[in-house]
């Protein structure tokens, strides 16, 4: 039985980092919005930290912030290519790590929520979905402003537009996008988590 279940949730892995994987080379990935892209990759990475736990979610993160440190290296949009020029190894953290973390703490965060909430499921899953889409846009700020408010590229698109202080840089910078973003997550992340959850606990 326990080998039965390990070769679903590495089945369910495979599948969701396919799909990550599809999403990214292709334009259903990312929307590139200015000088940044608009990310859609946090929906799997908020379905597999619901349903297959805090690993499924670290795991799924992480492949997420590769492909979007590949895409730093490769120079896709102007911010990451003004970044990547000034420091590869910071970079790493603000793509990466940042989404490791996102993927571990939107798990543990839903699992927290559904022990405070047990028989509210159905709000936890679409809850679950919009934490993740905040964290990810707060982790990824965060280490942005942390690692690379002074670089001139970011100074000069915080004076143009009209930005005195790192938080109103961040506010101004996601600003509608950020968003679009945390309410897509929000319903189609927790609209897919819902069903898939109760089909694993009935088999």
């Amino acid at each position: 039985m326990k080998k039965r279940t390990n070769v679903r949730w590495l089945t369910q892995l495979a599948l969701l980092v396919a799909i990550l994987l599809v999403m990214n080379y292709t334009p259903l990935g990312y929307l590139q919005i200015g000088p940044l892209s608009a990310s859609l990759l946090t929906l799997p990475v908020a379905i597999g930290a619901m349903t297959m736990g805090p690993l499924a979610g670290t795991i799924l993160g992480a492949v997420f912030g590769i492909t979007s440190f590949l895409q730093a290296m490769e120079g896709k949009s102007a911010l990451s290519a003004a970044m990547f020029g000034a420091s590869p190894v910071a970079t790493f953290v603000v793509c990466v790590v940042s989404r490791v973390l996102m993927g571990l703490c939107a798990a543990l965060l839903f699992k927290g929520l559904c022990k405070l909430l047990p028989r509210q499921e159905k709000f936890c899953c679409f809850a679950g979905g919009l934490l993740t889409a905040v964290l990810n846009t707060v982790f990824f700020m965060g280490a942005l402003v942390l690692l690379f408010y002074n670089l001139p590229y970011v100074q000069d698109a915080a004076q143009s537009m009209g930005a005195t202080n790192a938080l109103m840089f961040v506010v101004l910078f996601v600003g509608v996008q950020a968003i679009g973003e945390w309410v897509t997550c929000c319903l189609v992340a927790g609209a897919v988590a819902l069903p898939v959850r109760k089909f694993l606990k009935l088999n």
